[in-house]
């Protein structure tokens, strides 16, 4: 069975201590890539740093919606440089956040449209936040849509089955994290959902080291690529599909998507 995680923070501290063993686990659980996804500047770096280090990793260069009200005088161009580099497979992760009111919205808006302006400058892949946010992500998106093609998906998805139709609609893939696999009532919109997206579109991550997934939720301290593969066999049974098929398509529309060698 092979895998892809389409999103993992693999430079945060908390794998300080034992990274190597974190890629070793990520490998032995089918892993042939993980996607290493910068929230800054100095992040982005590290994410190539890794994916320099590690042949399982590649990475994702950007400014978070979270982080770009932090970002110094020059830190865009940085990341406009870091998109140049061969390890580098996509940008981000960008997008929109109305959660957290760490940054102005107009602010998360102004980077958000430089990546998608990237985006279609450099042919690259672009990672895409939105946390209570659809109103305002959608319309960028249009216009951006409207300037030529979309690549990109929207990460950890969490919307409304209105959304997810119009993210398709627009050439988008919808990858799902661990939230997917929670029981409880509140995600049931979320499950049903994930098991009617177009087999084609449907992408899989961990966003480790956060969103454990069940029945690994609460038991742990740290999230990790090798958990995908609990995301994946979640999700099969959810959509009555045998795991090793639902693998094989994630991976496929994954390295189509971020035009990676098998």
């Amino acid at each position: 069975m092979r895998l892809i995680d389409t999103h993992a923070h693999l430079d945060d501290s908390s794998f300080d201590g034992d990274r190597d063993a974190v890629i070793e686990r990520a490998g032995a659980a089918g892993l042939e890539r993980i996607l290493c996804v910068g929230i800054s500047a100095d992040t982005s770096e590290m994410a190539i740093g890794l994916a320099e280090r590690y042949g399982l990793v590649v990475a994702a260069v950007g400014i978070q919606p979270n982080t770009c009200v932090e970002a110094a005088p020059g830190d865009w161009d940085r990341v406009v440089r870091l998109a140049g580099h061969p390890r580098v497979v996509a940008l981000g992760e960008t997008g929109l956040d109305r959660y957290w009111d760490t940054t102005p919205i107009d602010v998360q808006r102004d980077y958000f449209d430089r990546h998608l302006r990237l985006s279609r400058e450099r042919d690259l892949p672009v990672a895409i936040h939105c946390r209570e946010a659809e109103a305002d992500v959608l319309p960028m998106l249009r216009q951006a849509a409207a300037c030529g093609p979309l690549r990109g998906l929207i990460h950890a998805f969490s919307g409304s089955a209105a959304m997810a139709e119009e993210c398709l609609s627009l050439g988008l893939y919808l990858s799902f994290a661990g939230s997917v696999t929670y029981t409880n009532q509140k995600f049931k919109p979320l499950r049903e959902l994930a098991a009617r997206v177009p087999a084609d579109r449907l992408l899989l991550e961990t966003d480790s080291p956060y969103l454990t997934p069940h029945p690994l939720r609460g038991k742990l301290k740290r999230n990790e690529p090798a958990q995908v593969a609990l995301i994946a066999a979640d999700l099969a049974a959810l959509r009555g599909c045998p795991v090793e098929e639902l693998s094989s398509q994630t991976t496929a529309n994954a390295r189509r998507l971020f035009r990676l060698s098998e």
